[in-house]
This record gives C-alpha cells, structure tokens and sequence, in this order.
C-alpha cells in the first residue's frame, strides 16, 4: 500500500476491505503520516487498544518520497534535489514569500516539449512521475527540511504537468483532501504548455480546478512555433478554444506566463497581438525576463525594455505583474531547472 497514493477516501476503503475498518482507524493512519510526518501509526489514539491491528497495517504501508540528495541555497530560496529509486533525479524549488512559503514541483524527469528556452527539455524526456514521486516532494520538504510554512503549490518545476496529467490529478487531490495535506486547491496551480484534450481532462476530473497558468510566451502563431514546438500541432486557436471551455472557478483567473526574451517577443507588434489573445479571459499576465541558461542563443531583456513591455498591456487594461528573479544562481528559477543532470540525458 504506497499510502502517499491515496486520499483519505481511498484508505477508508481498503481498511474496510482488508480489516473490516472505516473511517476511525482511517483518520489516525492520515493524520499521523500526512500532518504529522510519522510512519509508526501505533501512536495514533484510534489504534491505542489494536495494537496488533496498527502493526499490520504499517507492515503493508510503503513511504517511498525519494532521497533528498542536495539542497542549495540563494537567501533564502531553496533548491533540493531528489533521488528517485530508479537513480534518476528531480529538482524542486521552496520559494520565500511574505507570510507563506511556495513549492515549485516536478511532474516528469525530463520533458520532451523542447521550449527553446527551457533547460529541462534540453536533457529530453526519460519518464513521468508516479503519484507518490510528486507527493513525495512535498513530503520531504514538509518533514526532512522541515518547512511547515508551505501553503502555495505549483507544478512549474521540471516537465509538462498536462503530459502526466492522470498523476497530476491524483497528487492534487490528495494534496487538496482535508484529512491529508490540506492544501486548499485555489493555492495549488498547474503551469502548462496547453495541451487542448488534456485541459478537458483536468477541467472535467477535478471540482474545484486549480488555478491554471499557461506558457504562452507568444501570441504570434509564427514566433510561438518557433520557441515552443507544441504551437504546430496546437496553434494558438486550438488553444484560446480549450481555455474558453475550462471550468475556472468564479474566483479565479488564467495566469498567462510570458517569458520575455531579447529580440524574439518583446517587440511592440508582440505585445499588441498579447492584448488580442488574453482580452477575452479574466486574466492576468505574468512577464518574466528570460533566464540565462544554456539552452540556446539568447539574451534576457534589460529592465527598462521589461518595463516597457508591460507598460505597452497595462495601456491596454491588462493585468500585468512584472516577476521578480528568485533562484536564478541556483539554476533554480523558470526555465532553469535540470541544468547539472547529465545523468539524466535521453534520446527522446
């Protein structure tokens, strides 16, 4: 039983099927492993006069998040590593903010999207995550580096959260469940590339939806097959249509991540054809000046071009939030994770 794979629903049900028990015994199981961090489930008080039943129990429970491998400091942003069972690694990112702390997330080791500014998809794909990797690396940093100001989830890290999304949908349900981690999903977001079926999916197995980025980076069909080979298989009509049909919730916008790059998507014509794409969305546009990685050929924008960028949309009554770099000489920030993972590297 990998109980990091199962909602608290789920555990209720095998209890009553192997054991004959339901919820009692089910909430101390994941009080003591979710909120508490503890794999002996003897001391939880539903198991105070059954003994007998707890140590059965554990001896079919498995806990299996992976060994933090590295973790690197920049003030106080955080980078660890995590090493699979398979040998591979995955990177993760815990991010300062005011009052909370956010997790960045990966869905895959690897990614075969190949955005030319992504480190990640530079190494090619090599698998996706079970359930219980990607639950496993907020268990780690809850329990091993001990950061119990996580309150914010997001699945920004290394791979394309939508082409692992049945794996994706389970971690966020077992974050979001009560009894679990007790994440609320209005602070869990999945940053996509935008996969038109696979949005569906997620739309229509999960209520409420998380809070959806989308990767956008260009709003020109041209520019945007140029840096993200995903946009010739589904253009940008394909998907304004997906997003016009996702169930956001009322409270709720699209982030539209824009990486800004030197002379590739930061011209005035850009920006405009911007303002045509998000304008029919409750939105809100995220810039990101690009950061240097060894990817290809090209240079991050200057803060006075950054500012003007944003300038031209907010003209324009966009939302705009300019982003702050956290992480960057860690190789930890957007687009940067992977970079020292040469074991990793694949043909795919």
């Amino acid at each position: 039983m990998k109980i990091l794979e199962y909602t608290f629903e789920e555990t209720t049900k095998y209890l009553n099927k192997e054991f004959g028990k339901g919820k009692f015994h089910a909430a101390g199981i994941c009080r003591e492993i979710f909120k508490k961090g503890n794999k002996n489930i003897t001391k939880a008080k539903e198991f105070h006069d059954s003994k007998e039943l707890a140590s059965e129990i554990m001896r079919r429970i498995s806990i299996s998040p992976g060994i933090i491998l590295k973790t690197e400091y920049e003030a106080n942003t955080v980078k660890y590593i995590t090493k699979l069972n398979d040998g591979l690694n995955v990177e993760s990112v815990l991010v300062p903010m005011n009052s909370y702390t956010t997790l960045c997330i990966s869905s895959q080791a690897g990614c075969r999207f190949g955005c030319i500014f992504c480190e990640t998809g530079k190494n090619g794909f090599n698998r996706n995550l079970s359930t219980e990797e990607i639950i496993g690396q907020f268990y780690n940093a809850k329990f091993y580096l001990k950061k119990s100001s996580i309150k914010n989830i997001v699945f920004m890290g290394m791979g394309e959260p939508l082409d692992n999304t049945e794996n994706v949908i389970k971690a966020v349900e077992i974050m979001s469940d009560q009894r679990c981690f007790n994440i609320a999903r209005k602070n869990i977001t999945i940053s996509t590339i935008g996969i038109p079926d696979q949005l569906e999916k997620l739309g229509s197995n999960l209520n409420p939806v998380p809070n959806l980025a989308v990767s956008l980076n260009s709003a020109v069909n041209s520019t945007r097959s140029k840096i993200m080979p995903i946009n010739k298989k589904y253009n940008l009509s394909d998907l304004r249509t997906a997003l016009l049909s996702y169930p956001l919730r009322n409270s709720s916008v699209f982030f539209f991540e824009y990486v800004l790059m030197l002379g590739i998507n930061d011209s005035y014509t850009e920006a405009r054809k911007l303002v045509e794409f998000v304008k029919p969305f409750k939105a809100r546009v995220n810039i990101i000046p690009y950061n240097n990685n060894s990817c290809a050929d090209i240079s991050s924008p200057s803060y006075d071009k950054v500012k003007e960028f944003s300038r031209w949309l907010v003209e324009k009554s966009i939302f705009v939030r300019m982003r702050t770099r956290k992480g960057s000489e860690l190789m930890a920030a957007c687009g940067q994770l992977g970079k020292n993972f040469e074991g990793n590297k694949s043909n795919s």
